[in-house]
């Protein structure tokens, strides 16, 4: 699959595209990666009406998780992505912490309940060999045959990594792992919802390449629900 990022005179249709801002990561660093890679209208917002009005869905994260459910919950959000996810179907995307959001709990200082969009559950890591916690750095995805949004890789398969728990679930919903002393997810599906366990924004070209194809992933599931 060729990726031609915004410059070359083949953009994709331009889609609004909503950052789900509420203090629990680096919304800009997101949004500089997502203009990179397409002509969107991005828009970072807690609003309710922009959130339901918007094309796709971008929940970013970072920092812990009870600390993010409970902004989300602060914020009247988490209602408001449930209408947009669950009831409008719009192609979601969950990053870092926002792809630990999408399942039903996690054990992180206190267990806490999640957005549940994807079944399964977050836990600490316990990697082998001594390796410490958190994982922080390069390491290749082992990409499943679930899904082609991967498809794009040849040999480099290296992205960045930041975290210290990772997610539970059963294997129809693993399009990657990584191996730190033991197999980790490292991306999810479930329908309408993406998650992706590292940074993209913080990947370089293979980051800029999944971006890319989430969002054309995200204008075939568009295109399908209209049909």
């Amino acid at each position: 699959m060729a990726f031609r990022y915004k410059g070359d005179g083949n953009t994709m249709e331009k889609l609004t595209i909503a950052i789900i801002d509420y203090d629990m990561g680096n919304v800009k660093s997101i949004e500089n990666a997502i203009n990179y890679v397409g002509n969107f209208n991005i828009i970072i917002t807690a609003d309710s009406s922009a959130i339901l009005s918007a094309d796709v869905i971008v929940l970013p994260g970072v920092g812990a998780f009870p600390d993010a459910m409970k902004k989300l919950t602060e914020r009247g959000l988490v209602s408001v992505l449930h209408q947009a996810v669950n009831e409008q179907k719009k192609p979601t995307l969950g990053i870092c912490l926002g792809m630990q959001l999408l399942f039903d709990s996690s054990e992180e200082k206190v267990f806490t309940k999640g957005l549940g969009w994807i079944p399964g559950k977050v836990v600490y890591m316990k990697p082998d060999a001594g390796l410490r916690v958190p994982h922080i750095g390069w390491n290749s995805l082992q990409v499943s045959a679930n899904d082609a949004i991967f498809g794009f890789l040849n040999q480099d398969k290296d992205y960045y990594f930041v975290h210290s728990l990772h997610a539970v679930c059963e294997d129809q919903y693993v399009l990657a792992r990584c191996d730190y002393g033991g197999v980790m997810t490292a991306a999810v599906k479930n329908n309408n919802v993406i998650g992706m366990q590292f940074h993209p924004e913080k990947s370089q070209k293979n980051g800029l390449a999944a971006l890319q194809s989430f969002f054309q992933w995200a204008q075939m599931c568009m295109g399908h629900k209209h049909a």
